[in-house]
């Protein structure tokens, strides 16, 4: 937490000071009141100020707080909803080269707001464009919060992203946010489950329209279909995920989904490594070589499926050394989520 602070230049106590505090508060000796120490607390654990037992903020339940926010929900207009949108594309530029460490707080607070402004805004030809921009942010702070292992946290931001999705009128985006919170069952430990949800969430979505997020989608029911065990199944949808990929990688209407042949290769070595078939290997460090941009937190992915490959191969050794980048590189995002795969690494006897 101190490091923390130290990063952002914030005025917290000194270390043997702020020790002290953090023991009384953890106790539950103090109340943590003070926003500064809230916000480090939410980020450094991953978690909202009710989860954290924080106390709440007083709201005004006055007809004229009412008429106050409804006023201001009304002063939305196409700038505004633009500036939200490239701020949520600029966290999800950061996100993908640093990770979700610093950016799950920042993103919870946004979303809250957009949410207020949606919640009331009275003006319909604003609110479908508000509500995109919203089911764009609850995807990506639910993906955040599912690498920092707070699944509740997870569901909830994906179930927010699916009503907004709706209300946009946007079925890609209904679909990117049914489909991604299947990982959240897989994580549960319940693939099966994860299976219906991904096969439901292509079904939302109307074949021959937006090659880009059909491909994401089979890839996506691909990994699920791996992680239940289901072989012969993973790899029909990653060929037909191949077959539709197309050249232009990048959707300017789709900012949120990064997808290219490397990707995909990527992709398909972390299901195999999955069903322990020893072709992961060569994927994935074909891909670890590779000049395609990509982001941390799969760069991150590879190498703990890299490790758990080369240990069910026998081979300790590289098994090892890629366990050993991954829980670098996964303590550097804060990806609680790769540290809890590495925590099951069972490395062949040497």
């Amino acid at each position: 937490m101190l490091r923390q602070a130290r990063q952002r230049n914030l005025p917290v106590a000194a270390k043997t000071a702020l020790l002290v505090m953090i023991s009384r508060w953890e106790n539950g000796h103090d109340e943590v009141t003070e926003p500064m120490y809230q916000m480090l607390f939410r980020e450094y654990y991953g978690r909202t100020n009710e989860e954290l037992g924080f106390p709440p903020e007083p709201l005004d339940g006055t007809a004229e707080e009412l008429r106050n926010r409804i006023l201001t929900a009304r002063t939305v207009d196409a700038a505004t909803i633009e500036l939200f949108r490239r701020q949520i594309d600029n966290i999800r530029q950061v996100d993908r080269q640093l990770g979700a460490i610093a950016l799950l707080d920042q993103l919870n607070s946004q979303i809250q707001q957009i949410r207020d402004l949606l919640r009331y805004g009275t003006l319909r030809q604003h609110r479908e464009a508000l509500a995109a921009v919203l089911a764009e942010a609850a995807t990506l702070a639910g993906w955040e919060a599912l690498d920092r292992a707070n699944l509740a946290l997870a569901w909830r931001h994906h179930e927010t992203a699916k009503t907004a999705a709706r209300e946009a009128g946007s079925p890609s985006l209904l679909a990117y946010a049914t489909a991604q919170q299947a990982f959240v069952l897989i994580d549960l430990g319940n693939p099966k489950g994860a299976v219906e949800l991904f096969d439901y969430a292509r079904s939302l979505y109307p074949t021959g329209v937006d090659d880009l997020l059909r491909c994401w989608l089979a890839a996506a029911h691909g990994e699920g279909l791996a992680e239940a065990g289901h072989r012969d199944a993973a790899l029909r949808a990653f060929d037909e995920a191949n077959s539709i990929l197309p050249t232009e990688s990048n959707d300017p209407a789709m900012p949120y989904l990064m997808l290219n042949s490397t990707h995909l290769t990527r992709w398909r070595g972390n299901a195999l490594a999955a069903l322990g078939d020893k072709g992961a290997i060569a994927d994935l460090e074909k891909v670890l070589v590779s000049k395609t941009p990509t982001s941390l937190r799969a760069t991150t992915g590879a190498l703990v499926s890299l490790a758990f490959a080369h240990s069910r191969a026998g081979d300790r050794e590289a098994a090892l050394n890629y366990s050993r980048q991954a829980r670098q590189r996964a303590s550097r995002i804060g990806s609680d989520r790769q540290k809890r795969r590495l925590g099951e690494l069972r490395l062949p006897g040497g």
